[in-house]
């Protein structure tokens, strides 16, 4: 194939059937549409070209600043379309979590600017966050940024209706498939190609993955997240279920060393939440000699992730953890090793215990510099992680409360700091949520 820039070459990815044996189903016939493919390497190259185009064919040779809210794949690709047209591109993100992203966005050429902010996603109805008063700023009239806005512009959809839906319809000869399986990010792809699934096929199930509360999966909101992006709409999908880091890496492993596939965490979370859900539907085909499809996207490859399995599972890559991470963390560890403690029996330690604990607030900056409970010192959640590898700025002895908004992250670190053997951690049950509607005291800074 022959192309006069590598925008043609967007697009058209294949559709791989994934061996039976390597999942088990056996009526229904599971097809992984290649993404990782495209040339920038994921899902969000088509959406950044067709969101980017009317702005760099618009914009003068080397003048202005492409913009998107993107801390991953949709700021990689949008630096390289930006870089083609002799124009700047600056990601502006409140949680840049993965190191190899960040180092080639600045590979790339792109400015990172971070921002503090109390969500990952924009919420366009919290005019104090940070996020989204730069979201406003980015949308008046006479901008001088080019702003992509990938939440909110319809075009993020309409590339997955015009490309991806039709793609997979075409290489199933003409059928929509019986199910389509999507992880919920921008709900672009999933809203696109749901839209033409169902024109070709109303009967077509859609299943939406999103990340397990308190867990992280590149690419993916939690349930919480979603609701706060502006293309997702609930009727998309008849069913929602969330998946877990471990079995996004499961996942992984399985695509990678089963079937080839050099598949990111986001696919292999796909993967894995498919084959989960379609279990009980594989076992009614049983008998009826009937056959049905499932359809799940390879968001990005495996290569920009190798910090993020090296922290879940170092096993992987060959090395072993001594010391126990907020990654390795199970549900059973959390409930047997976690403390909580309520609003008002935190208050009365705060006031009278002896010693009195320390006060750890773990929201962000902006947020605690706007209410925080008296005393309280700030370290950020990522950052907290970090000081609990490198070393806290409190001895094993200091007995600790630490709050988080709604009490989910704290828990978990409270859990975390008793298996290193601090002996007297507790979470603000609720968080700051639950303090302030306790009609506790908060301060400004």
């Amino acid at each position: 194939m022959r192309y006069d820039s590598i925008t043609d070459a967007i697009g058209n990815t294949p559709l791989v059937r994934i061996d039976p044996a390597v999942h088990g189903l056996r009526n229904i016939d599971l097809y992984a549409k290649l993404e990782m493919l495209n040339p920038f390497g994921s899902v969000k190259d088509r959406p950044a070209w067709h969101m980017a185009r009317p702005h760099l064919e618009g914009a003068g040779d080397g003048e202005g600043t492409v913009v998107e809210l993107s801390s991953g794949n949709t700021a990689k690709a949008l630096a390289l379309l930006a870089g083609m047209h002799g124009l700047k591109f600056k990601s502006v993100t409140n949680r840049m979590r993965v190191p190899e992203i960040k180092e080639l966005l600045l590979l790339l050429g792109a400015e990172i600017e971070e921002l503090p902010g109390r969500s990952e996603c924009l919420d366009p109805t919290d005019t104090d966050d940070p996020l989204t008063h730069f979201h406003q700023v980015l949308t008046e009239p006479g901008s001088t940024y080019l702003h992509t806005d990938q939440y909110f512009n319809p075009r993020n959809v309409e590339a997955h209706a015009a490309g991806t839906g039709p793609e997979i319809v075409k290489d199933l000869d003409g059928r929509a498939p019986d199910w389509f399986v999507a992880c919920v990010g921008t709900a672009g792809s999933s809203t696109g190609v749901a839209r033409v699934l169902r024109e070709h096929d109303p009967d077509v199930r859609v299943l939406g993955l999103v990340a397990h509360k308190s867990d992280f999966i590149p690419g993916i909101r939690t349930i919480d997240e979603v609701h706060q992006v502006g293309l997702f709409d609930p009727a998309t999908y008849d069913t929602i279920e969330s998946v877990t880091s471990g079995e996004a890496i499961d996942g992984m492993l399985t695509l990678i060393r089963r079937c080839g596939l050099l598949s990111g965490p986001t696919g292999g979370a796909a993967y894995q939440g498919a084959v989960r859900h379609l279990r009980d539907a594989d076992k009614a085909l049983q008998g009826t000699g009937r056959r049905e499809t499932a359809v799940f996207i390879v968001c990005d490859r495996a290569e920009s992730y190798l910090s993020y399995v090296r922290a879940r599972r170092p096993e992987l890559l060959g090395r072993t953890s001594r010391v126990p991470t907020l990654a390795t963390l199970t549900e059973d560890d959390v409930r047997t090793d976690a403390r909580s403690v309520g609003v008002d029996d935190a208050r009365r330690w705060i006031a009278e215990g002896d010693p009195r604990p320390l006060v750890v607030d773990m929201r962000s900056p902006h947020a605690y510099a706007a209410l925080h409970i008296e005393g309280s010192v700030n370290i950020v959640d990522e950052l907290f992680e970090e000081l609990v590898r490198g070393g806290l700025p409190f001895s094993k002895r200091t007995p600790v409360l630490l709050a988080c908004p709604v009490g989910e992250k704290s828990l978990r670190h409270a859990a975390l700091l008793t298996r290193m053997g601090h002996p007297d951690v507790r979470s603000l049950a609720g968080g700051i949520v639950a303090w302030r509607d306790a009609g506790a005291p908060l301060v400004r800074e």
